[in-house]
């Protein structure tokens, strides 16, 4: 027997744009919900096995760990929930959402009880549908923060589409009462380390330690370089960076300072891959996260097969038209920084029209939606200011007196994590009046507890020892 289904335009809407066969292409919103094993591999493999059956992934929330409702008795949930396009029509939608949950091993033992996946129809074009298996608006998302909360990162000013509610889903949320527990984001990084959590007050900051193998960065220059003679100094290196709190390794085989000698492909995978062969060797570098520092497409992907967890690119993938959808197809998670031009022509670009914050926060939002519509996902997104990349001395001073202003108050920035690189920069130097880069540990620990008073999750430094130290400390005052 067919089932009835009643559907109902809330508004007149544009005609359905059609796919390339020809059939209408529809625009859904998907809860995402796990709360049993490995809560973020199973999230993203749904996200995947939705590709497959070709439910396009358009654009992605954050993750947030959230108290269970109902059935209390059960462990924390992630939440997030997703855009996507479909030629499928509700109830098959549906069909193949409950087919991917069998696939991956749901069970349903007990209603709104422990779920490995959980994938639920929140919207279905600016429709309301009402049938004996399917109701959108999804019955109950008005009174669920777990739904919400993602929801609001997607469409937070788009209305209700109910008669006579005259509702955005953001003011939606904001008429929820007080949660006795907070949601928080949750930014995976690698199976070797915990996840980020920038919207917990009381996180510990993660200290990133810059591991340069090239001849000619600015202030460690030829220190690291992976050569049979210097294998073991290399090791000690690694080692005393573990040691001394380092949860992160960035290995760099290209210098980004502004004078630097481009170097090709071939030598700077020559420079990084032995390096990070050679990491994830030691025993003790399966408690750490290797990043690989590169604006290159083809040394990011050799750079991840190799080893790395981290894509950290300095350029956002203005540099290589193939570097966001290489970001992608690996699923690691990767950082954002903002630049303007490239290393040799960066400090010319340093005239903020609308303001630095704003254009600076403006520009960053551009290379995270480029970054989503070529694949990634919002909660594999790390982003990064980009102290003394197209910044002048005040203007890096005035971006850290102003971080908040950039992470929380640009719509669309906020609930990322956040990674801070002011060691030793030039700016640095400037104020203190101390010429020698690698003198400059002074400086850098007051920038570093700056950065962390400000909110910064990740920061970035070449004095790993010194600077965990004043990373633990900050913390213990700002944080704890």
């Amino acid at each position: 027997m067919v089932l009835p289904l009643t559907r109902t335009l809330a508004t007149q809407a544009e005609e359905t744009t059609h796919s390339s066969s020809g059939k209408h292409v529809h625009k859904a919103y998907i809860a995402l919900g796990s709360n049993q094993g490995d809560r973020i591999a199973m999230i993203e493999r749904a996200c995947l096995e939705m590709e497959r059956f070709g439910i396009r992934v358009k654009r992605t929330s954050s993750l947030f760990q959230t108290s269970p409702m109902y059935v209390l008795d059960q462990d924390l949930f992630l939440n997030g929930a997703c855009e996507v396009e479909t030629t499928l029509g509700p109830i098959e939608l549906l069909d193949t959402l409950q087919a991917i949950e069998n696939g991956m091993g749901r069970e349903k033992i007990i209603d709104k009880g422990p779920r490995n996946i959980d994938l639920d129809i929140l919207l279905y074009d600016n429709e309301t549908i009402s049938h004996p298996r399917l109701n959108i608006p999804h019955k109950l998302m008005l009174e669920r923060e777990f739904v919400l909360r993602p929801l609001c990162q997607l469409v937070p000013h788009e209305r209700v589409p109910l008669p006579g509610m005259n509702l955005t889903y953001l003011s939606a949320l904001n008429s929820l009462p007080p949660s006795d527990t907070v949601p928080i984001v949750t930014s995976p990084i690698s199976s070797h380390i915990k996840a980020l959590t920038p919207s917990d007050p009381k996180r510990k900051t993660a200290v990133m330690a810059i591991l340069n193998v090239t001849p000619d960065s600015f202030s460690d220059g030829g220190q690291h370089f992976y050569t049979q003679e210097n294998l073991s100094s290399l090791t000690t290196t690694i080692r005393e960076f573990i040691s001394a709190g380092a949860t992160i390794i960035d290995i760099g085989g290209e210098s980004t300072r502004p004078t630097a000698t481009k170097v090709s492909e071939e030598e700077e995978l020559s420079r990084v891959i032995p390096a990070i062969k050679h990491i994830r060797s030691l025993s003790e570098a399966n408690q750490i996260a290797i990043s690989i520092d590169t604006y290159h497409a083809r040394v990011a992907a050799e750079a991840c097969a190799a080893g790395a967890d981290i894509i950290n690119d300095v350029s956002a993938g203005l540099l290589d038209p193939d570097m966001l959808s290489t970001m992608a197809k690996t699923g690691k998670s990767v950082i954002l920084m903002h630049m303007r031009g490239e290393p040799s022509t960066m400090n010319k670009l340093n005239k903020y029209p609308n303001g630095l914050v704003q254009d600076v926060g403006a520009e960053l939002l551009a290379r995270v939606r480029a970054a989503e519509d070529a694949g990634v996902r919002r909660w594999r997104i790390i982003l990064d200011p980009g102290l003394g990349f197209a910044k002048v001395k005040e203007q890096n001073v005035d971006l850290l007196r102003r971080f908040p202003e950039l992470s929380t108050d640009i719509e669309g920035l906020d609930n990322f994590p956040w990674l801070i690189g002011t060691s030793r920069k030039a700016y640095i130097g400037h104020i203190t009046g101390v010429e020698k880069a690698s003198d400059r540990v002074w400086g850098t620990a007051a920038a570093v507890t700056a950065s962390i008073a400000n909110g910064a999750d990740i920061v970035r430094v070449h004095d790993v020892k010194e600077m965990s130290q004043v990373a633990k400390m900050a913390d213990a005052i700002y944080r704890i």
